[in-house]
């Protein structure tokens, strides 16, 4: 889609699980992809994520669970930048 590699920005905004209970995000796509490496920010019902240069850094967490929990569950690498937006 030309929105996807004319944005400035983009959101993607999904639950964070399956039903089976798999998480959505993954290290691959398995779909065909209109543009490798646009995605800016991803909304989950869980938390909100940041893809940095560095990987996906949590910026927020949105359930009643902790960073280790949502790592499980997620089962992709994940930084803990919660931390930071607390401080500020």
């Amino acid at each position: 889609m030309d929105l996807a590699i004319g944005a400035k920005q983009v959101y993607v905004m999904m639950e964070h699980l399956t039903k089976q209970g798999e998480s959505r995000i993954t290290a691959e796509c398995s779909y065909p992809v209109t543009d490798v490496g646009c995605v800016d920010r991803i909304y989950t019902d869980l938390a909100m994520i940041d893809v940095t240069s560095q990987g996906l850094v949590v910026r927020e967490i949105f359930s009643d669970i902790d960073f280790d929990a949502l790592l499980k569950l997620t089962g992709v690498p994940l930084i803990d930048g919660t931390q930071a937006a607390k401080a500020a």
